[in-house]
């Protein structure tokens, strides 16, 4: 049977490595031999009853060794759950791992760098919260506290040459630290932590985790990467939908590609009311039956009544923070609304009225543009037909570095037959470098039927304004797929000094495609047709030269 890699000596990984990164490598591990140590057991060891070849088991110690604080503040000895062992089974270099809440991977792949450092010579593991506060927890309840709690003899062999308040060095040379980032020197193990909380909140720092911290980790090593969904965008994200495609596909992994790893709330024996909860005045919404109907025809599994009733249960008080913090599926999870979105109800209810789908074009009513411009920064335009009560966005596009003849090329290219082209309230000023505005510069291309919306007073009438519109609006899943991303990671602008959001947006890609979405929100009417607007100039309507 083969031997885990999470054991095994930088000598040993590289061997496999070099000898065949396509094949050989175990895709389910025994148990029973899924830690095996390389080391012989501790002189010491007879003092104990059990066997000394017990010691060489790094299963065996963590289910023997190690004492936590439990979820009720009891002290325990700790013992692996069904998806901390799960993860064990399929370990691999590098690990991805989407996850549903309180499943304890925070704990287990720390006290697995703490029982690395401290049977191994010379390693060093770390481990990278996202956030200060975070990071003197973790190094106090997954690290310390265990360590602290080990039976004497070991400790007092390891006697700490360096107990700081973030890091351990032992007299084997080997050290676990736990911080907010790792540019320096190189680890045998690494754990990232809600990473995805990072990439959402932070994007900046998420960069220094992903160009510094992983980079210090050599090939042929151990990388955990751990979190809760946080949008369809950042880094963990790309990791995710990566590793997946891999896994879809078949794809052999070679020791820099990710394995995924997903551990849905339905998996879990806790999350489940037991018989003698369910009363028999527990009744399933509708909504919720069609719920599971559809969960359960993706994931090719029966849901018990026990499970539908208690995930139903926390959706009454969760509600769509159910999505992200219990996900049934991974493309449920990175659906989920972002923490601090703008749009995160409205755009849920476009889920639940499923007004994402395909949308046609139909050639019988003329299309208008909406746009958000940007030269360095990315430029976008939706595409929206109005039919009856209905704002139907067909297409979407984007780009940056481009030209307005570009976009209007793009347009001549598309088979629509045009109304209005909406542009930002600026779009009539006249440039100073150009000398002529935005507007000049369209009909200089024989683009005449333009029309820039009024100015809004501030942010606030901005999104409000989209917020109220949402709910007449239809979008075709393919082509505004990117679009949709943008209006659900639209969001507030994260404070780290206060710890939370401030009531300001945060300039980042998605707020391109939510500001050109703005403009169809403050300044679409009925199509204009000319005149003179108070305290504007005249806005051109004759159509599109093409």
């Amino acid at each position: 049977m083969a031997q885990s890699i999470g054991n095994m000596t930088a000598a040993e990984r590289l061997a496999l490595i070099s000898a065949d990164t396509q094949s050989g490598i175990p895709t389910s591990l025994d148990l029973e031999k899924a830690l095996e140590g390389t080391m012989v057991g501790p002189p010491w060891a007879d003092k104990y009853p059990k066997d000394p070849e017990q010691w060489e088991n790094q299963l065996w110690r963590l289910h023997n060794l190690y004492y936590i604080v439990d979820k009720v503040g009891n002290k325990v000895l700790f013992q692996p759950n069904w998806a901390q062992v799960q993860l064990i089974e399929n370990l691999w270099f590098l690990n991805v791992i989407l996850k549903a809440r309180q499943y304890g991977f925070t704990t287990f792949i720390g006290l697995l760098l703490l029982d690395n450092t401290v049977w191994q010579e010379d390693q060093r593991c770390g481990i990278i919260a996202h956030n200060k506060e975070d990071a003197k927890v973790i190094f106090r309840d997954k690290v310390k506290y265990p360590f602290d709690n080990l039976p004497d003899p070991i400790k007092s062999r390891l006697a700490p040459k360096l107990d700081s308040a973030n890091e351990l060095l032992f007299s084997n040379n080997s050290s676990i630290r736990v911080g907010t980032s790792m540019r320096s020197g190189t680890f045998q193990m690494l754990h990232i932590s809600e990473y995805g909380k990072l990439c959402a909140k932070t994007p900046e720092k998420a960069r220094e985790v992903k160009t510094g911290a992983l980079n210090t980790v050599q090939k042929g090593q151990i990388v955990f990467i751990e979190s809760t969904a946080e949008g369809r965008a950042g880094h963990f994200y790309e990791l995710c939908e990566r590793a997946q495609n891999m896994a879809k596909l078949h794809k052999k992994l070679s020791a820099l590609d990710y394995r995924f790893h997903f551990f849905p709330w339905w998996c879990s024996p806790d999350y489940e009311l037991q018989p003698d909860e369910i009363s028999d005045d527990m009744v399933l919404p509708t909504e919720m039956l069609e719920y599971f109907v559809d969960i359960e025809a993706t994931i090719l599994k029966r849901l018990s009544m026990g499970q539908k009733l208690w995930y139903w249960k926390k959706w009454v008080d969760q509600g769509e923070d159910m999505k992200r913090e219990f996900p049934s599926t991974p493309e449920e999870a990175f659906a989920a609304a972002v923490e601090g979105a703008y749009f995160k109800h409205q755009m849920a209810k476009v889920r639940v009225e499923k007004r994402i789908c395909r949308v046609p074009y139909v050639d019988a009513f003329p299309v208008d543009t909406f746009w958000d411009f940007g030269f360095s920064d990315q430029n976008c335009i939706w595409f929206m037909q109005h039919v009856g009560l209905e704002y139907r966005f067909i297409d979407y596009h984007s780009a940056s570095g481009e030209e307005l003849a570009f976009y209007i090329k793009m347009l001549q290219q598309r088979p629509y037959i045009y109304g209005t082209h909406y542009l930002p309230w600026d779009a009539g000023h006249t440039d100073l470098k150009r000398r002529e505005s935005l507007e000049d510069r369209f009909r200089d291309l024989h683009v005449r039927n333009t029309y820039a919306v009024d100015r809004i007073e501030d942010e606030a009438q901005g999104y409000n304004a989209t917020r109220a519109i949402l709910s007449q609006c239809w979008f075709d899943e393919e082509k505004c797929n990117e679009g949709i991303i943008g209006l659900d990671h639209y969001r507030k602008e994260w404070n780290e000094k206060m710890g939370c959001f401030s009531e300001h947006p945060l300039h980042d890609w998605a707020s391109h495609p939510a500001k050109a979405f703005e403009t169809f929100a403050v300044g679409y009417r009925k199509r204009p047709t000319g005149g003179k607007k108070k305290g504007s100039r005249r806005r051109r309507v004759s159509g599109m030269a093409a």
